[in-house]
């Protein structure tokens, strides 16, 4: 299955999620389930976004589309993963922030009453729905590697985990009717609600930092030392003076940079034998040739490499 074919499939069910989420959130009188309902919800538009933007990488879009914005966005659309990514982290983050503020509130007003038999059915549903997406998904990213189906892995494991304490906690409600603890029953919700946000605001974080440090070009360093040793290799083979190297991550595209300082006064060598440098160099450096952007040039001046 590609990437496209997940993303969408995903978006499909998060989208029936979502809806479900909101409209037994709304008929049981549960906040928790009307979060989870928007949880889902903003999940799915982000996840609608990062699959218009794949499509933009990987060149699924039609000939005519394609050539118009090829036109505009001359350096490849790599840029804007990272930017999906970490919209996505904060969005997530935020929603569950606003949350664990209705919950506390909601706590400290003398919590709410609910229906935990429909509450039930529903955590129970989306829960098996959940497991089985994220399962779905995760054995399909191993041969994929995408980091939007990974982030969308994560999203479905973070549901199934939300859902899944409110499934635990709805039973405990139920569990508790007419018994002498009955009076805690209109804390469940608000209650179950504050500790899963808890959890779930720190979890996009990792995904938000990945995605700034690629936003501002921050240079990898193992990356960096493997593009260097490569370069050293190329100038004590050849007999230049010296290299300069400039790397960047920007989502799933590589940005290289190589400069070769050429002692002044060499003679002159044909154009071919100078292509087949740059081939042995991007040999060596492998990886994904359609994710990468290698600009390899020769000079005698270090100016023009610094």
């Amino acid at each position: 299955m590609t990437e496209q074919g997940i993303l969408r499939l995903s978006i499909a069910m998060v989208f029936v999620v979502a809806a479900a989420g909101i409209g037994f959130g709304l008929l049981t009188g549960s906040a928790a389930i009307i979060f989870d309902g928007i949880y889902s919800l903003t999940d799915a538009v982000m996840t609608a976004v990062a699959l218009l933007v794949s499509s933009l990488i990987t060149q699924r879009l039609s000939e005519r589309r394609q050539a118009r914005l090829v036109q505009r966005f001359t350096m490849g659309f790599w840029h804007l993963e990272p930017m999906v990514l970490g919209l996505n982290g904060i969005l997530l983050s935020g929603a569950a922030i606003y949350a664990l503020v209705t919950a506390v509130s909601s706590l400290l007003s003398g919590g709410r009453e609910l229906e935990f038999g429909r509450a039930i059915l529903y955590a129970a549903a989306v829960v098996t729905v959940s497991i089985v997406m994220a399962w779905h998904n995760r054995r399909a990213n191993r041969r994929i590697r995408s980091n939007f189906v990974a982030l969308d892995v994560q999203g479905w494991t973070m549901s199934a985990g939300l859902t899944g304490a409110l499934l635990m906690a709805f039973v405990f409600g139920w569990a508790i009717r007419d018994t002498a603890l009955d009076h805690w029953r209109p804390y469940v919700d608000p209650a179950v609600l504050a500790a899963v946000c808890l959890v779930m605001i720190p979890l996009p974080i990792p995904t938000i930092r990945q995605a700034l440090a690629d936003i501002l070009l921050i240079t990898p360093a193992d990356f960096k030392a493997d593009i260097d040793r490569i370069a050293r290799n190329v100038v004590a083979q050849h007999g230049f003076l010296d290299h300069r190297a400039y790397v960047a991550r920007v989502g799933r595209g590589r940005q290289i940079e190589l400069y070769f300082i050429v002692p002044p006064g060499q003679p002159p060598r044909p154009l071919e034998e100078w292509d087949a440098i740059r081939d042995q160099i991007g040999e060596a450096i492998g990886g994904d040739i359609t994710n990468r952007w290698l600009t390899i040039a020769f000079t005698t001046d270090p100016e023009w490499a610094d």
